[in-house]
């Protein structure tokens, strides 16, 4: 696919739109904005806009669909899959700044604001007048423009679900600038096809989402945490579904080792409530009363004792729990700060096999040579796996890291798997989906593509292959 050299003109088309405080040229853009997270992909912008409405982003996509200028929008950068990486430069459409909260209709639940807007913001904003937003996606400064292109998850998944399941009505700005309004505050809708949910887990690929409405929950009065210790890592997730079908779902059922808890101690400076044991449990329990809690909590203690657990923990005061999430919290930092350079496998598998593949991703540690690092959501199957560099060369480095992939995507189709359970494909997984997918599937997305971005000018080279678009 060839795009239009970017050049002065097109510089001067923005700042006269924007004004030069809003834009930046290629030489004038940090680093920063030339990668994501992980950072292992990199690739600069010809220019930095960014935008404040709506009809700003019409008028670049408009301006760009003519000239077939690529296009690449980011909110905050903390994707780890190269999804806001502006591989083919142009124009990085920075949604940052857009960050009003339009609406809380109370009436109808719904909470309706800006793509800019901070997940921790919107948890904050509406807890405060007693409502609730489920997702709970481990990075708290994404936006919610970001968690809606990668239609994240988090760890109330097991009970609440994700980001598709609380986004009701979406304002989107098409490549060719076409302003559409999908969905809205109706609670039920079959009205052709859902739209909405196809830009919705589309990473920027198919439109860019101006405005939101959020569908928001009365808050839960009452919560609990329990920290379950056991012998070992299969004994703790072989225990998962029982818990499960011991009492009412809880709200977060997390997996994670001795190693991370170590690791994030260290990175915070501060105690984790206990590090003695191999594996842990960290279950979460919500609802409207103490006595369905209680009910939940005990069922769900003995269902643990009874499968092996050391003891069991019961985290009921606000400083045990800041203590255990925010270690929670810093897992990836804290594996982050411990090595090199990493990469992650974030698949998803069946309940009933999660043990399975926890089990096997360690065994590649040996067999590999690298050391490997896990923690996830063990109630909904979404697994996280980190492969660390420490001191190996950049050529052995990528040669195994690619070996450890392989055999962590392959073991995920065997067992009935995804690719991604939260983090989406980007650019670094693109690969691993094409040999998920049966040749028909990638003709449908394909096919997707070319009807929303036929000149694909946004954010090309990601989740489909550019020679199928």
């Amino acid at each position: 696919m060839s795009y239009k050299k970017f050049d002065d003109s097109d510089l001067a088309f923005l700042r006269g739109l924007l004004g030069d405080e809003r834009v930046e040229a290629r030489d004038e853009i940090g680093e920063d904005y030339c990668h994501d997270e992980l950072g292992g992909t990199f690739a600069r912008p010809d220019a930095r806009a960014r935008v404040l409405t709506t009809e700003e982003v019409s008028a670049i996509m408009r301006y760009a669909w003519e000239r077939r200028i690529p296009v690449t929008v980011r909110g905050s950068g903390t994707g780890l899959v190269g999804g806001a990486v502006p591989l083919e430069g142009g124009v990085l459409l920075d949604t940052s700044l857009m960050t009003n909260i339009i609406e809380l209709d109370e009436r109808n639940m719904t909470l309706t604001l800006e793509p800019g807007v901070l997940l921790m913001d919107v948890a904050k904003y509406v807890e405060e007048r007693g409502l609730f937003y489920p997702p709970d996606p481990g990075e708290k400064t994404a936006t919610i423009g970001g968690n809606i292109s990668t239609n994240a998850g988090g760890m109330r998944a097991v009970k609440y679900g994700v980001t598709r399941d609380y986004v009701r009505g979406l304002t989107v700005v098409l490549p060719d600038g076409s302003v559409v309004e999908l969905g809205g505050k109706v609670v039920k809708n079959s009205s052709g096809y859902s739209l909405k949910d196809l830009v919705i887990g589309s990473e920027g690929t198919l439109g860019v989402v101006t405005k939101a409405v959020l569908r928001l929950l009365p808050l839960p009065k009452f919560k609990i945490s329990l920290l379950v210790p056991f012998p070992d890592l299969e004994a703790a997730i072989r225990t998962v579904p029982e818990v499960i079908r011991s009492a009412s779902v809880p709200t977060a059922v997390e997996f994670m080792e001795r190693e991370v808890i170590l690791a994030a101690e260290k990175f915070q400076a501060r105690k984790f409530p206990d590090s003695s044991a191999d594996a842990y449990l960290l279950l979460t329990f919500d609802g409207a009363s103490q006595q369905e809690i209680d009910l939940a909590y005990d069922s769900a203690a003995k269902t643990c004792l009874a499968n092996g657990a050391l003891d069991v923990f019961i985290s009921d005061t606000q400083e045990r729990n800041e203590s255990i999430w925010s270690a929670r919290g810093a897992f990836l930092e804290a594996i982050k700060a411990s090595t090199t350079e990493m990469d992650e496998c974030d698949v998803v598998v069946p309940r009933s096999h999660v043990a399975e593949f926890v089990l096997y991703s360690r065994s590649l540690q040996t067999k590999h040579g690298v050391r490997i690092r896990s923690f996830g959501h063990a109630g909904d199957g979404n697994l996280h796996i980190y492969v660390l560099r420490d001191e190996l060369g950049e050529d052995e480095w990528k040669a195994r890291l690619s070996a450890v992939f392989e055999d962590l995507y392959g073991k995920a189709r065997e067992l009935g798997g995804q690719v991604s359970g939260e983090h989406g494909i980007g650019f670094a997984k693109r690969p691993y989906l094409d040999e998920s997918l049966s040749p028909a599937v990638r003709a449908l997305m394909a096919g997707v593509k070319r009807a929303f971005d036929p000149r694909n000018i946004l954010n090309p080279r990601k989740v489909v292959a550019d020679n199928m678009v």
